[in-house]
């Protein structure tokens, strides 16, 4: 996909789609032009829509006279008193959607220079070019009939007044950058579990290294050994699939490994998980593969970090696994020692992630000293319970990291919402016969006391955990990876990238 800037009028823009953004309760300067150029033919079509109060609502018109294009998708903002980032990101997905599965050709899009209250300029065309490109996505890998599918519009004209400023300029391509970590992570989670493995991981992040100049390091399974990752190992256990654990290091900062301390991503990669000993139910197990989706977004991170060659060093881990039972495979009731010499009572094998997770939070200290932590992991239905599809579960020993990335992820519409990491929680985790169970003694806020167990192997730095359960991925009819929170974690990366260049 082709974007341009068009200094032009955009109904004088030739095109074969045009996105015509309306408000429910006033005409644009835009919408009049174009109705005079209709001669109050699309007024006509407008004052038949019962549905315009909505943001997101889209009409698409095919017989407008006066207008070249094929073809116009009338979107909605809603009232004009309450456009606000929200709303006009809901209308940005419409478009996007009908761009992806309509005709090819040239595509209008006058979005961006629309004065939504909260955002600037850079923003909007971040968001643009993120989701038209994240709308073509289209999932093949295991295919062989895939019948005739739409084009989608491979040129975006974006009508602007003036010229962009170099910010402005460079926001489009980190758009497009974070549009790639995206489809770099919903291929991965979508992708059976037979072909997603953990071998298959190191794979990607290997590949990774070689287009971008990585530094990438492998551990197996007796390198995991050799290290005390007991946890880790635990974990894999059950599986005759070899387990590895993934290291990939981002040196944008073009200074040696320690002068500065990284920011290190943590993604779970549980490539299948049947729950262990502690077997899942079988409906909707197949969803199981998406287990290893923090994985895939921080390696979609990394590649959008490295493609925008950001002045930051970024290290990106991901213990990788699957979780299924055998002889072999871990009890309830075993106590394992973890890379921190803490023992942990299993008491719940389908509560595997936080194992492989806290050996993974222990190696990063110890390796990186690392600025900030930030672990990415589907790792409680519970999330699901208290936050459903649309937010990520955000909890933190560092408010000000917490903060950035709340703020973060309301500018990459990617949003998360903050919950409690109280000492109060801890309780829950005691065990009789090692130094902290894996799972609470009931069921209350289970995703809460799931973060504790893992605050326990953070010492003194900033840490976030994004809890992704209920994000990560769709159920039902368009069931796929999302791609999230890659939206979120380069925005944040972003920021810090630009501190980074005022501080030097």
């Amino acid at each position: 996909m082709e974007f341009t800037i068009n200094v032009q009028p955009p109904e004088k823009i030739p095109a074969t789609s045009f996105v015509l953004p309306v408000f429910a309760d006033e005409p644009t300067p835009l919408t009049k032009r174009l109705d005079k150029l209709t001669q109050g033919k699309l007024t006509a079509l407008l004052n038949e829509e019962t549905d315009l109060d909505k943001a997101g609502s889209l009409h698409t018109y095919t017989t407008l006279p006066g207008l070249e294009a094929e073809r116009v998708h009338v979107v909605s903002l809603g009232p004009r008193a309450k456009l606000d980032r929200r709303a006009w990101m809901k209308a940005v997905r419409a478009a996007a959607a009908a761009l992806a599965n309509g005709p090819g050709g040239t595509a209008v899009v006058p979005l961006a220079e629309l004065e939504v209250p909260g955002t600037t300029l850079a923003e909007r065309l971040r968001r643009l070019a993120t989701t038209l490109e994240d709308a073509t996505y289209r999932y093949e890998a295991t295919k062989t009939t895939n019948g005739k599918k739409p084009r989608g519009a491979e040129r975006i004209e974006l009508p602007l007044s003036a010229p962009l400023a170099p910010d402005e300029l460079a926001a489009l391509e980190e758009g497009r950058a974070i549009a790639a970590g995206m489809a770099r992570a919903r291929e991965l989670g979508n992708l059976p579990p037979n072909l997603c493995t953990p071998a298959k991981l190191a794979e990607t992040a290997l590949e990774l290294g070689k287009a971008y100049e990585l530094k990438v390091q492998v551990l197996e399974r007796e390198d995991a050994e050799r290290l005390g990752m007991g946890a880790f190992l635990a974990v894999a256990a059950g599986s005759k699939t070899p387990p590895k654990f993934i290291v990939a290091e981002y040196r944008g900062s073009g200074e040696k490994r320690g002068k500065r301390r990284p920011i290190v991503l943590i993604g779970k990669g549980i490539t299948f998980d049947s729950g262990g000993i502690c077997l899942k139910p079988a409906a909707q197990m197949d969803e199981m593969k998406f287990d290893m989706c923090g994985a895939a977004a921080v390696l979609g991170t990394l590649e959008a970090v490295a493609r925008l060659k950001l002045p930051l060093d970024v290290v990106a881990i991901v213990p990788a696994t699957e979780n299924l039972p055998s002889g072999t495979a871990t009890r309830p009731g075993d106590v394992v020692r973890t890379l921190a010499g803490r023992t942990v009572e299993i008491l719940n094998t389908d509560a595997e992630g936080r194992l492989i997770l806290c050996d993974a939070l222990t190696y990063a200290q110890r390796e990186y000293r690392p600025e900030c932590l930030i672990d990415v992991a589907t790792l409680t239905g519970a999330i699901v319970i208290a936050l459903g599809k649309e937010a990520t579960g955000l909890m933190s020993n560092d408010e000000t990291l917490a903060q950035a990335l709340l703020e973060s992820g309301e500018r990459a519409a990617d949003p998360a919402w903050q919950l409690p990491l109280w000492e109060e929680y801890q309780e829950a985790l005691k065990s009789n016969f090692a130094d902290v169970a894996n799972v609470s003694t009931d069921r209350a806020a289970g995703s809460i006391t799931a973060a504790c167990f893992l605050a326990l192997f953070v010492e003194d730095v900033p840490w976030a955990h994004l809890d992704i359960a209920g994000t990560a991925w769709r159920s039902g009819e368009k069931k796929g990876a999302t791609g999230r929170p890659v939206p979120l974690l380069v925005e944040f990366l972003l920021e810090r990238a630009a501190a980074r260049r005022h501080a030097d």
